[in-house]
Parts: structure tokens; C-alpha cells; sequence
């Protein structure tokens, strides 16, 4: 069984649409194996986003991204991490269809409802990064 990790991000929190989100993963058959809320350290966010945080735009991502308590969540199925992406559509909300999480709850590129590793072996890394190996629950 793969594993993932999701960031709720500060927009989905805002806008009251964790349960909903978290509905649809449980009803594409995911197991939730652990769960925390925080407030995201700019040393976290900078470590988590290393491959941008030389950008210009990042510190209106660390921003964002501190400005309110996340919920993280870390989820296992078959073929997880992909099955994840496709439903939550494209990065940029714009451009994702009606019937997906960030078509039906985002609003821009950045209010794009969750953050989900993109890879298995980007999932392990930030798993590893925001959850000590005793929070985590297999089933």
C-alpha cells in the first residue's frame, strides 16, 4: 500500500471545506492513518518549499501559508499518491474541471484547497518531515 501526505491549506480551512474534501478521499477508498492540525513554522514552510523559496513569489507562499492552523493528514491506498492528484485536478484552480477538489473549492493558483505530494517518494520525504514515525496508524 502506497502513503500520502496532505496539507488542508489555509483556504480550505477558511472556507470550511475539510469535510467535505476528506469525504471524498474516504470515498475513493483511503485509509487515514494520521492527522494533526498546526500552524506552519517559516522554517517548516522554507524546507517544505526549498524547490521555490529562492523565488520571488515565495513569501507571499510562506505567507499564505502561515496565516492560519493547517490540518495534515496521512493517507494509504492502492496507487494512492497518483489517484490523489487526479482528484484534486491541476494546481492552478482555473484550470481544473468541475468535479474535482480544486475545480469545485479552489480559486487561483495558490487557493488551490491542498497541498498532496506529487510523488511516492516525495510522500515519504514529507511524511517524514511532518510526522514522527509513532503518529502514524497503518490498517
Amino acid at each position: 500500500m502506497e502513503k500520502t501526505f496532505v496539507i488542508f491549506k489555509p483556504d480550505c480551512m477558511e472556507q470550511h471545506h475539510v469535510g467535505a474534501v476528506l469525504s471524498r478521499f474516504e470515498a475513493a477508498g483511503f485509509d487515514v492513518i494520521g492527522c494533526k492540525m498546526t500552524l506552519l513554522s517559516p522554517a517548516l514552510l522554507r524546507e517544505h518549499y526549498a524547490h521555490v523559496a529562492d523565488k520571488p513569489f515565495y513569501p507571499e507562499i510562506e505567507k499564505f501559508m502561515a496565516s492560519r492552523p493547517v490540518i495534515m493528514i496521512a493517507m494509504q491506498g492502492a496507487n494512492i499518491v497518483q489517484r490523489v492528484r487526479d482528484l484534486l485536478g491541476p494546481t492552478d484552480s482555473r484550470k481544473a474541471a468541475k468535479g474535482t477538489i480544486r475545480g469545485d473549492f479552489g480559486t487561483e493558483m495558490m487557493k488551490n484547497v491542498v497541498h498532496a505530494s506529487d510523488t511516492v517518494d516525495n510522500a515519504k520525504v514529507e511524511l517524514a518531515r511532518f510526522f514522527k514515525p509513532e503518529e502514524l496508524f497503518t490498517v
